[in-house]
């Protein structure tokens, strides 16, 4: 091979090796590029990332004026609640506002429900017991003095029919009246030959021994027997005037009787009353001829339908209830005088009302108010006034408007988390400035303002096991108080250590209750002199 045709190879080597590197190059440059462009796009597509809220420190959840710059818990296991930047303006905006986080909405098992137009159709029930009808109950007694003869029905509870035999009696009066009887008609048949004034005489005598045998019920039959035979009876026979059940029997065979003496009383028990004993508040819903629906125990598996005759005008002050007469059939006997029932009073309603269910107003007894949801994690109690009531719901005549959505489920379990009652003012008293976390809590940067009350003094005694302590203080400007000495309650032991009888103490406290004042914070009293509202236990 000649040296020109070397040169010539390694220059064709050369040219291909610059093009191959000049082709990767291009093509690493293209590729750099397109990746480039790719990742400019996509940025642009993502935009600006969220950024993350900063949490400030941590509360407690109670309201108690104690915060954590890392998360706790209180001496009750419940978990400090974070607060983010930007919550308290938000919250000093909605001063009235109870916020909870999703997480604790979750864990209480809030339940919210809207406000609606309903009838309100409610069921007055009342215990009531069986007794006879009084228009059906007849007492049998006799108009003069003598003796039971004979017994025909002698036991009480006997069926008797209309009619039907139940005693015979002797009387010496009845023999004498019905003897005049018999001759003074004797009488008249013998002087249809005299004169008229002696037959008027006559006729006015036996007229007048006639409605005396009749007011001494004596039958028709009877008399009428007399006057044919003129023969008098030794004994006169008591029926029964209805047909029913003895219910009290007197007479006993041999004895002697007195003019009005009761010696039998006969009930039909055809149709009952129940009288039903209904609570005050509900005696306004009842008018008579509602239908009514009596049940009884012994018979668990019937209704028995009833009407309401009267409603009775005087009211029990020892049970507070009115008597309501319902009229109720007993065909087949199956109701017995003395059982009891318990009846159930439909009434009818004034139509659609705005309504809440009951579950949803918190009645203090001298407020009643309902926690409004205004969107997620964020409540708002709010005054009512209550109308109506039916089994489950409540009419709401001020307060919220149709279609709201309020708390049916933990609503008391909200006023705990959230210290409702420094939210709402108390529940009939001043909170005395302590703060609801509606009102947010105070930037833990910045020191901290004055939550509830605080005094100086010194520690007298204190009691670790029933978590009281005595403190001789000096005045308190904010309750207007002098200087005395008198017993707090310390909201958690672990405040007990700094409480040690002799202690020279700076104490914050708040009104837990009406009179119950309850220590949240002490240090001592130099070192709190110093820095008196900083880092509260």
């Amino acid at each position: 091979m000649t040296t020109g045709f070397k040169a010539g190879v390694f220059l064709a080597i050369v040219a291909a090796g610059l093009a191959a590197g000049g082709g990767y190059w291009m093509g690493q440059r293209q590729s750099e590029a397109r990746s480039g462009d790719q990742t400019a796009s996509q940025g642009a597509s993502a935009g600006p990332t969220k950024k993350e809220r900063k949490v400030l420190f941590y509360r407690n959840p109670m309201g108690l004026p104690d915060t954590s710059p890392t998360p706790k818990k209180d001496p009750m296991g419940m978990d400090y609640i974070a607060v983010y930047e930007g919550e308290q303006e938000e919250a000093e905006t909605n001063s009235n506002q109870i916020r909870i986080s999703t997480e604790k909405i979750q864990k209480l098992g809030v339940r919210t429900e809207a406000v609606s137009l309903r009838s309100l159709d409610k069921v007055v029930r009342a215990a009531g017991r069986i007794e006879p009808d009084e228009r059906q109950t007849f007492t049998i007694a006799a108009k003069f003095e003598g003796y039971v003869e004979r017994l025909h029905a002698n036991v009480t509870g006997q069926a008797v029919s209309k009619g039907q035999p139940l005693f015979e009696v002797y009387s010496p009066e009845l023999v004498s009246a019905q003897r005049e009887y018999a001759i003074a008609a004797q009488g008249v048949d013998a002087l249809k030959d005299a004169s008229g004034e002696t037959q008027r005489d006559m006729r006015e005598l036996a007229d007048s021994s006639l409605a005396r045998l009749r007011n001494w019920d004596i039958s028709d039959e009877q008399v009428k027997t007399l006057a044919k035979s003129g023969d008098a009876r030794r004994t006169l026979t008591f029926r029964s005037p209805v047909a029913g059940i003895i219910t009290d029997k007197k007479a006993i065979q041999g004895m002697r009787f007195m003019p009005g003496e009761m010696l039998y009383q006969v009930a039909n028990l055809s149709s009952v009353w129940v009288i039903a004993d209904v609570f005050e508040q509900d005696i306004g819903l009842v008018k008579s001829g509602g239908k009514a629906k009596v049940q009884i125990n012994a018979y668990p598996d019937k209704v028995f339908q009833g009407t309401v005759s009267y409603v009775y005008p005087t009211l029990k002050p020892e049970t507070r209830t009115v008597q309501v007469r319902v009229d109720l059939s007993n065909t087949g006997g199956l109701l017995k005088p003395g059982m009891f029932a318990q009846v159930e009073l439909p009434t009818a309603s004034k139509g659609a009302v705005l309504t809440v269910p009951t579950s949803a107003v918190i009645d203090s007894g001298t407020r009643q108010i309902v926690l409004v949801q205004l969107k997620e994690g964020r409540f708002e109690p709010r005054d009512v006034k209550v109308g109506a009531r039916s089994d489950d719901r409540i009419e709401v005549t001020e307060g919220v408007r149709e279609g709201e959505q309020v708390v049916i489920a933990a609503n008391f379990l909200i006023d705990a988390e959230a210290n409702l009652k420094a939210a709402v003012g108390g529940f009939g008293h001043s909170s005395h400035g302590a703060k609801s976390e509606a009102q947010g809590t105070p930037d833990a940067s910045k020191p901290a303002a004055s939550v509830g009350h605080q005094g100086e003094g010194r520690v007298e005694e204190s009691d670790a096991k029933a978590g009281t302590v005595t403190i001789a203080h000096g005045p308190i400007p904010s309750l207007k108080w002098p200087a005395m000495s008198m017993e707090f309650k310390v909201s958690n032991n672990g405040l007990m250590a700094g409480l040690q009888p002799g202690a020279a103490v700076v104490f914050e406290f708040v009104e837990r209750g009406q009179g119950e004042w309850v220590v949240t914070s002490v240090k001592p009293m130099g070192k709190a002199a110093a820095t008196p509202h900083a880092d509260h236990n």
